[in-house]
């Protein structure tokens, strides 16, 4: 699959562990490197601001969308390729969709964890299509992929469904994994019952 540009999610807490900030910042370098646009939340703290440092350092374009209430000077990154002010949360969002390729999130909090899944509710009930993968540095995504896991056990998601989320400790091996992403069969037996 071609991938033009990749929407990314990530945590944007000061104080975070360096492992994390390193591996933001060095999937930004990945992503520019292969010629792959940037659109993220437009923010300059945190793992937000690494992975678009990283891009921009590599030399990639990079699209901040956020939302008016949140174009603040200590948060918001000034030296993008791009930066676009939405009206609220909901169209920064929907702005972002549909820039985007693909999807990844960095480790996060609510934010991250609340666009991840709206993401990939939006892929479960056929809205898009697109790749969605979650880089897994330091295993922070583990417990999460064991609730998913715990989640078709338990009959809430169909098997299928777990085909739509990818995930990878390695920038490189992610991006690959996505490039390759073809919807699984049978999601629309979700809405075909």
């Amino acid at each position: 699959m071609e991938i033009r540009a990749i929407c990314v999610y990530g945590g944007s807490a000061d104080g975070l562990a360096q492992p994390y900030l390193d591996a933001a910042e060095r999937l930004g370098r990945v992503i520019a490197r292969s010629g792959i646009h940037l659109v993220y939340g437009a923010g300059k703290t945190g793992l937000m601001g690494a992975v678009a440092q990283g891009a921009l350092a590599a030399g990639g374009a990079v699209t901040g969308v956020v939302p008016k209430s949140l174009d603040l000077p200590p948060l918001i990154h000034r030296g993008l390729t791009r930066l676009e002010v939405t009206a609220d949360m909901h169209s920064r969002k929907a702005r972002m969709s549909v820039l985007a390729d693909a999807f990844i999130a960095l480790p996060g909090g609510y934010g991250t964890f609340e666009e991840l899944f709206e993401t990939l509710t939006w892929a479960q009930i056929g809205l898009h299509t697109k790749p969605i993968g979650v880089l897994n540095t330091r295993r922070y995504f583990d417990p999460l992929l064991a609730l998913i896991e715990h989640a078709i056990a338990e009959g809430f998601i169909y098997p299928e469904q777990r085909l739509l989320l990818l995930d990878d400790e390695e920038p490189e091996a992610l991006l690959e994994k996505l490039r390759g992403f073809t919807p699984p069969p049978g999601l629309e037996r979700w809405l075909n019952r």
